[in-house]
């Protein structure tokens, strides 16, 4: 991942220079407990990298504000950012700004020393690399031309090799035996395995104050250990009272790493709060990267989009190794320039790591869809569960209403019982009359739904009708109707049989006992 606020999903960085090490922090606001403000003692100057493996360093400040590199300054608790006076009255978070601006200002991505980077920011590396190695550039051509080896057929085989290996990215190329051979990387202009992708550019601002840290640890691991690290980070920032570490947010990346989001509420005397901002938290803690590290942190990205000339001015020179008509015919095809931004991809490395951070959004993307879908069919559920409940107080509502209608037309009688009929109610007995009337007119409703049950009957005689055209019976089907109504038919005979039969028995037996009664008489 790239220092691009949070990465392009490359290698490259907006540069890697030179930054004091570790220096002393003691300070009101955010440091060791002293009584004049934040002294940092002179440190040496140490070489480090930023975005890879380690913390992102510069000789004159994080990201844009200009620091000395022999001693920092001495602030006093005055009216400077975090409780901390600086030198221009804009100096944020105990380090000070000679620029004005303080963080991510004219000094970040490429305007002179400062920024992520060594000596400069991704901005102007590629071009830097490629105007600063003329002879480095000329020993490849060498290399791949024609070396001077063996001074035979030899120095052909050797220089086909040599293109092989350019072509590649990988190997030494040898060319003389009184130079040492050239080595062939990704990032040279012959290499064959590279291509241009695009990436989001990060959105956020300064007074968010938000901070990406990237830590060697799996989301399932981390989650749990989450209070540990907010409380290693509120002891890493003096553990002042005022401070207060909150986690945005956990997500997990490829090769069991995990990102963190942070940010650090500042809280005034009167009770206000606000987030330091994400430049003046990322120098604090790029300054105690020792301690990050053994606490398993290894690079912190401040989550701050770059502004347009930071970005013209990356756009304006290819990265190292990367053709400028390649460049300029992605800058054309880029389907967004408002949202999206050309990356390089040299080497396989680069798009196996782009594919893992391709698979790891998609899981992460397919587990969101399953948890939209389960709660789509729980709300499903409860939807059809609510309408069924509505349904069954609508029919209760109903009953209940014609229980009351019923208990009013009782208790009506009951109260007008005696009484003559009143104004009120002769005048509802006449329009109810009216509207008896009106039904049973020949030409209103009544005829009306005469003539409509009429069409109807005329209509299903019509499709009666119709039916034996329009529909036919199969021959063989026909024939089985016609041995099963047989059947039926010779059953219904036998049974008719049986009862004659019994019918007769029971006549002879009434003559037996009508016979029977005139003898005892």
């Amino acid at each position: 991942m790239s220092a691009f606020g949070g990465g392009f999903g490359t290698s490259n960085k907006f540069g890697a220079g030179t930054m004091p090490s570790a220096p002393t922090f003691g300070f009101g606001g955010f440091g060791a407990n002293t009584s004049s403000g934040l002294t940092l003692q002179n440190p040496t100057v140490a070489t480090t990298s930023f975005g890879g493996g380690s913390f992102g360093t510069s000789s004159t400040g994080a990201f844009g504000g200009a620091t000395t590199t022999s001693s920092f300054p001495t602030f006093n608790t005055g009216t400077g950012t975090f409780g901390l006076a600086s030198n221009t009255g804009t100096g944020t978070f105990g380090l000070a700004s000679n620029t004005g601006t303080g963080a991510f200002g004219a000094g970040a991505f490429g305007t002179g020393t400062t920024g992520f980077g060594t000596g400069g920011s991704m901005f102007q590396a590629a071009g830097a690399q490629q105007a600063a190695a003329p002879d480095q550039l000329a020993a490849i051509a060498t290399a791949l031309s024609l070396p001077l080896i063996y001074g035979d057929e030899r120095d052909t085989l050797l220089a086909k090799w040599n293109q092989l290996q350019a072509f590649w990215g990988t190997g030494k190329g040898y060319y003389a035996s009184n130079a040492q051979p050239v080595s062939f990387t990704p990032d040279n202009v012959f290499c064959r395995f590279k291509a241009i992708g695009y990436s989001k550019i990060p959105k956020g601002s300064n007074d968010e104050g938000l901070c990406m840290l990237l830590i060697n640890k799996k989301d399932s691991e981390l989650i749990p250990m989450q209070q540990q690290l907010v409380d290693g980070l509120y002891k890493l920032l003096g553990s002042k009272p005022s401070l207060s570490v909150c986690v945005n947010g956990v997500k997990p990346l490829p090769d069991n790493r995990c990102e963190v989001v942070i940010y650090v509420l500042e809280r005034a005397p009167t009770g206000a709060s606000r987030p330091v901002p994400a430049m003046d938290l990322f120098s604090f803690l790029h300054a105690a990267k020792a301690q990050l590290l053994g606490m398993g942190i290894d690079t912190v990205i401040p989550k701050v989009a770059p502004s347009k000339e930071q970005l013209t001015e990356y756009l304006k020179t290819p990265p190292a190794g990367m053709e400028p008509l390649i460049w300029q015919q992605a800058k054309l095809d880029n389907p967004n320039p408002e949202a999206f931004i050309p990356v390089p991809m040299i080497g396989f490395s680069e798009l196996f790591k782009r594919l893992k951070f391709q698979e790891q959004e998609t899981k992460l993307h397919q587990g969101r869809l399953d948890m939209i879908a389960h709660d789509i069919s729980e709300l499903q559920l409860n939807h059809s569960t609510t309408q069924a409940k509505v349904h069954q107080y609508k029919r209760k509502l109903l009953e209940l209403g014609h229980k009351l209608l019923k208990v009013m037309i009782g208790q009506e009688v009951a109260r007008k019982q005696g009484y003559a009929i009143q104004a009120d109610e002769e005048q509802l007995r006449v329009q109810l009359e009216a509207i008896q009337n009106e039904l049973n007119a020949p030409t209103q409703f009544k005829g009306r739904l005469s003539e409509l049950m009429s069409q109807i009957r005329m209509q299903n005689h019509s499709t009666g009708m119709r039916w034996e055209d329009k529909y036919s019976i199969d021959a063989t089907l026909l024939q089985e109707l016609k041995q099963h109504l047989q059947k039926q038919h010779d059953g219904i005979s036998h049974l008719i049989g049986i009862i004659k039969n019994d019918f007769e028995d029971m006549s002879i037996v009434q003559q037996g006992l009508q016979e029977t009664q005139g003898y005892r008489r």
